[in-house]
């Protein structure tokens, strides 16, 4: 008889799902999914959280397999050495490997008065504590959205779309991913829903007040709610448990995305950095990850050798509003490129996006190992990047970007 092997996942997103689900392969595998929500949060719909368009969250016995075992709590601290994790409603739980997919959410922000004052949306619970903030607002109140990445554009464009008045400050550069091209085809869009764009080295938020936000061209703009969606931060379980990180605090890992202080302990999703060289934030890394990291406990279980990882980026989609959207392509080094797909149909496929990925989670579920990680040439440009990085010619890149 075969000797049962006790998995432990830390973390519910995207990552931690497809790899609970994976795992369950071997009937010889017990999977206990460790997550402090009752509910699998489907992130990428925060922004329609906030504009009150959805809920933002799933039933987790729509998306987790059968044979895995859900425990509602945080984790407080990975004792590696005893094989265990520390729940905060106390006790532990015991493991043979341990998969660590605990996300990402909103950076602590360095602004003065940005922690007091403005609300941050990378979490469900921002989100949420944000919704009747709206609620109460006059319908003519100034609605301030800080940052102009994906989640920025997202939440001033269903914001707006609703009939609120938005400024979206970009701090910069709207949309720093995306092709001029595409920055054209979105500043555009949000022109028509009536969102005011400040852009430009000068739109720096330099405070944040009550009711106003500074600029650093010394502007003072009204705002009685303040959105805050610049940057990203991780969970700091990793540092506390005393295993080796990056400066963001995301888990040091090899290209198996193993601990390089533990073979046990394996890790996928926002809060790993293989090889000190992480990969965009986004569930579109996430889930590839998540199987990824199933893969290496599988073939360590059965005295394999564990695949390197191999992914690389299509495309970013950007939702805007309820009838539009851009699908902005991307070469094999994540590079945004000319071609992009937007207005309405670029709208369908951000939707399409959205229900695929829980899909892809139902799906692997109900058949583990179904969902393919293909083969992609843009794994020889990570292996370029990693020797560029191995003989000093390349600095490791900060992955700050929204899911």
């Amino acid at each position: 008889m075969n000797e049962n092997t006790d998995v432990v996942v830390v973390g519910g997103g995207y990552a931690g799902v497809m790899a609970a689900n994976r795992l369950t392969q071997r009937g010889d595998v017990t999977v206990t999914l460790v997550n402090p929500r009752p509910d699998f949060v489907h992130r990428i719909r925060l922004h329609q959280l906030v504009g009150g368009t959805d809920t933002a969250v799933v039933g987790y016995r729509e998306v987790l397999a059968e044979g895995v075992r859900l425990v509602v709590d945080s984790v407080t601290r990975i004792d590696s050495a005893g094989r265990a994790v520390e729940l905060a409603g106390g006790g532990t739980v015991g493991y043979d490997y341990l998969v660590y997919a605990v996300g990402s959410g909103s950076a602590d922000p360095s602004v003065p008065g940005a922690a007091e004052f403005a609300y941050p949306i990378g979490t469900f619970e921002e989100a949420g504590r944000l919704r009747p903030v709206l609620d109460a607002a006059s319908a003519t109140a100034a609605v301030t959205v800080v940052g102009a990445g994906p989640t920025g554009i997202e939440t001033a464009a269903e914001l707006s779309g609703a009939g609120r008045d938005v400024t979206l400050v970009c701090g910069g550069e709207l949309g720093p991913y995306l092709h001029p091209r595409g920055r054209r085809s979105v500043a555009r869009r949000l022109a028509r829903l009536g969102v005011s764009v400040l852009d430009g080295p000068g739109t720096k938020v330099t405070a944040v007040a009550r009711d106003a936000v500074r600029l650093a061209d010394g502007r003072t703009l009204s705002s009685e709610v303040t959105i805050w969606t610049v940057g990203f931060g991780v969970p700091d379980l990793a540092v506390r448990s005393g295993l080796s990180t990056d400066a963001l605090g995301r888990l040091l890992t090899d290209e198996t995305l193993t601990s390089v202080d533990d073979v046990r302990v394996i890790a996928a999703g926002d809060s790993a950095a293989p090889s000190g060289l992480p990969l965009r934030m986004s569930c579109q890394a996430a889930m590839p990850m998540g199987a990824r990291a199933a893969d290496t406990v599988l073939a360590r279980i059965a005295g394999e050798r564990p695949e390197t990882l191999n992914q690389s980026f299509a495309a970013q989609c950007i939702s805007l509003g309820r009838a539009d959207g851009i699908f902005q392509f991307a070469n094999r080094a994540d590079v945004a490129v000319w071609f992009n797909i937007d207005g309405r149909l670029g709208a369908k496929l951000k939707e399409t996006v959205c229900t695929g990925v829980v899909k892809h989670l139902a799906d692997e579920a109900g058949k583990p190992g179904a969902y393919r990680l293909h083969r992609l040439s843009g794994g020889a440009t990570r292996q370029r990047l990693l020797q560029a990085a191995q003989a000093g010619q390349a600095e490791a890149p900060v992955a700050v970007a929204a899911p």
